[in-house]
C-alpha cells in the first residue's frame, strides 16, 4: 500500500457517515432545484398580475429575467447533483469492489469533461428544458397577446 491511500473498513462508522453525508448532499441539490422552480413561478406569476393590471405589454419582458437566472441556477443545481451522484456511485463501486484502500482525495466530486459540458448536459434535461420552455412559451403569448389587445 502506498502512502497515498488509506485503509478502510466498509462497515465502518466513517464510511457510513461519508455515504450519509453524500446522500445529504444529493437531496439538497434536488431540493434546490426544487425551490428555484417554485421561487420562478411565485416571481413571474406576481410580475405577469402586474404587467395585466397596468396594461403594459412592454413590461412582460421583466419577467424574463428571473426566468432566465433561475433557468440558469436550476441548470447548475442539477449539474452539481449529477456530479455527486457520480461520485458517489463510485464511491459505492469501490466499496462493492472490496477495494481495500482509497484515495486521499475521497471528498472530491470528480467529473470527466468540462463543467461547460456538464452544464449544458444538464441544461438539456429532461428536468429542466421543459419547464422552462412552458415558462418562456406562456410570456411569449401574453406579451402578443396584450400587444394585440393595446
Amino acid at each position: 500500500m502506498d502512502e497515498k491511500t488509506t485503509p478502510f473498513n466498509k462497515d465502518s462508522s466513517a464510511v457510513q457517515a461519508h455515504l450519509t453525508i453524500m446522500q445529504g448532499v444529493i437531496q439538497r441539490m434536488a431540493e434546490n432545484s426544487r425551490f428555484c422552480k417554485t421561487w420562478c413561478i411565485i416571481i413571474v406569476s406576481a410580475v405577469l398580475v402586474f404587467v395585466v393590471r397596468v396594461e403594459k405589454p412592454d413590461y412582460i419582458l421583466i419577467a424574463l429575467v428571473p426566468t432566465v437566472l433561475f433557468l440558469f441556477l436550476d441548470t447548475y443545481y442539477l449539474a452539481l447533483e449529477r456530479g455527486f451522484r457520480a461520485s458517489y456511485k463510485a464511491f459505492v463501486g469501490k466499496l462493492h469492489a472490496a477495494d481495500e484502500a482509497i484515495s486521499p482525495n475521497l471528498y472530491v466530486v470528480e467529473t470527466t469533461g468540462s463543467r461547460l459540458s456538464h452544464f449544458l448536459r444538464s441544461l438539456l434535461s429532461p428536468a429542466i428544458w421543459p419547464f422552462y420552455l412552458m415558462l418562456f412559451l406562456i410570456i411569449g403569448v401574453l406579451f402578443f397577446w396584450l400587444a394585440k389587445c393595446a
